[in-house]
């Protein structure tokens, strides 16, 4: 098995990673044999995650181009993901170039990649940590370095609570990010479901089977289970949706159909 110049010493490629599948499942190319092999897997059962995935960062760049509007120029991007075209990064510099962005992961691959896109950056950082541990993300100088957690700031999730086991506490990770934040921050979520996925959920679990076979297991939670993350911040409109119709650029019916499995929102905190 050939191992690529930019993979990180000690990392051993043979184990296939979720955020290198993601990077795949987007047409990227810092992925290895192993996280194709096991996306194909997944793609056998669901060949519309690529659609799903497309949809998880389109409502992102809607999301953040929104918070960043409303002056929330802070952002912390948990379970970032690889560094392709399109990350909240270069989403919000954007919208704002005066922005400031933490990107969090606890895949070394993801780390110092986005380390190296970001070295000449001294408004962005990037940090690695589990949200399974949050004070990992709370306490580090990277953070410091970058943010005011005094002043509002985007915490966003997307694509990365439902790899999170309900005996991880997701939601007490969750709580413990939201009461570091101040008034007026932000909370964006996108969450794995079996609602809305076109197929029938004998299959769709298949596919989801595929994770846990990796070690990388996915819960899928109902969209009351979901809305439980949003506790202690008010929805903001439409609430929490399908991700097509988390205020659209262009109708959403034009949406491939898998574009509406799981949910999406963004709350606020008073």
């Amino acid at each position: 098995m050939e191992r690529p110049a930019w993979a990180p010493p000690g990392i051993d490629i043979s184990v296939p990673s979720v955020s290198r599948m993601q990077d795949f499942y987007l047409g990227g190319s810092h992925n290895f044999d192993a996280d194709r092999r096991a996306a194909r897997r997944v793609l056998r059962h669901l060949p519309g995650v690529p659609k799903i995935v497309q949809a998880n960062r389109a409502f992102m760049r809607r999301a953040v181009t929104w918070a960043v509007g409303e002056g929330v120029t802070q952002l912390l991007d948990v379970g970032c993901g690889m560094p392709g075209f399109g990350s909240v990064h270069e989403v919000a510099r954007a919208a704002a170039p005066e922005c400031r962005v933490v990107c969090v992961d606890h895949d070394p691959v993801v780390v110092a990649q986005t380390r190296t896109r970001l070295a000449e950056d001294p408004r962005a950082a990037a940090l690695s940590a589990d949200l399974r541990k949050p004070r990992q993300i709370l306490e580090s100088p990277e953070l410091a370095e970058v943010l005011d957690l005094a002043s509002p700031v985007a915490l966003v999730l997307v694509s990365v609570l439902h790899f999170v086991e309900d005996q991880d506490d997701p939601y007490g990770a969750v709580a413990e990010l939201k009461n570091a934040l101040a008034p007026g921050s932000l909370i964006v979520i996108t969450h794995a479901a079996y609602d809305g996925v076109p197929v029938p959920q004998e299959q769709t679990a298949r596919a989801v089977s595929v994770y846990r076979d990796i070690r990388n297991p996915m819960t899928m939670r109902s969209q009351e289970q979901i809305a439980r993350f949003f506790e202690g911040y008010e929805m903001v409109e439409p609430g929490l949706v399908a991700k097509p119709h988390w205020r659209p650029d262009a109708p959403a019916e034009q949406e491939d159909p898998f574009a509406y499995s799981g949910f999406a929102g963004v709350g606020r905190k008073a």
